[in-house]
């Protein structure tokens, strides 16, 4: 069991992470590990490297990040903890892919599949084939990216997790805009907006808008467009959110485009 002075720093750690505060975060994830290397509780040890691991991911730190979840991973081998193997084997697919290490995230994720579908981690294999058509998405594999976004989509249906349906809409989207299929792209989008609205998930919603609008430009919608990044743009503003600027730049580009074409 885990010691109560360990468990007490990884709470106040995980309050800290939730509210963005990461360095506070860090500091009451390293003074459990100070507990727990001393009590030699393994079980304890995984649970506080992990948050280490993930602090420093998110962080940007990414080695760091790679060196906890290996020590994980070894303790989880002890342990004979299949799932969490598994879910340690995602983590680091996720943090090559977040660097663009994209082979090396691809083979993280495949082992990982390999022993969640053994250990029949339905929820986790949702997610995890979304991860793979990330990086089929992103190494121009889009047939094969395509197809895991509609594997993901299917599970995620099944297990009735709505958040997870309207992501991997979405993901369909972003991939059909590759192909220029804005037809199919269009229909997603509108998919994953109404399952968000439906949700009231704003951040959702947005997501899929701000997708969308991209579609209307290509298509020469320039309307539709603006009027959707307008309503991106005041989310961006609600929950300052890093696009922002960028955001605000591509809403005044279309505005220029819509009052040239008004004046020819």
């Amino acid at each position: 069991m885990q010691n109560h002075g360990s468990a007490q720093l990884n709470r106040l750690g995980n309050e800290h992470f939730s509210r963005g505060r990461y360095t506070e975060a860090y500091e009451h994830y390293a003074k459990a590990l100070e507990c727990d290397r001393k009590t030699g509780d393994q079980r304890a040890l995984v649970a506080t490297l992990g948050n280490l691991a993930n602090i420093c991911a998110v962080s940007g730190r990414r080695e760091a990040a790679q060196q906890y979840y290996e020590e994980v991973l070894g303790l989880q081998k002890l342990l004979g903890d299949e799932r969490g193997i598994g879910t340690t084997l995602a983590n680091l697919g996720n943090l090559r892919a977040d660097g663009g290490e994209y082979e090396r995230a691809r083979a993280y994720y495949l082992e990982a599949m390999d022993i969640l579908t053994r250990a029949h981690d339905e929820t986790a294999m949702s997610v995890l084939l979304s991860d793979l058509g990330f990086v089929a998405r992103e190494t121009g594999q889009l047939v094969e990216a395509l197809q895991y976004y509609e594997r993901s989509l299917a599970l995620m249906a099944r297990l009735g997790n709505e958040g997870g349906m309207a992501d991997a809409w979405r993901m369909l989207a972003r991939t059909y805009v590759i192909q220029r299929q804005y037809d199919e792209a269009v229909a997603c989008c509108r998919t994953s907006q109404a399952i968000a609205e439906r949700m009231g998930d704003e951040l959702r919603t947005g997501g899929a808008r701000y997708v969308l609008a991209g579609c209307f430009e290509q298509m020469g919608r320039l309307r539709e467009a603006a009027d959707l990044l307008e309503q991106v743009v005041a989310m961006d503003r609600k929950y300052n959110l890093p696009k922002l600027q960028e955001n605000i730049g591509r809403l005044d580009a279309l505005r220029a485009r819509l009052a040239e074409g008004a004046r020819a």
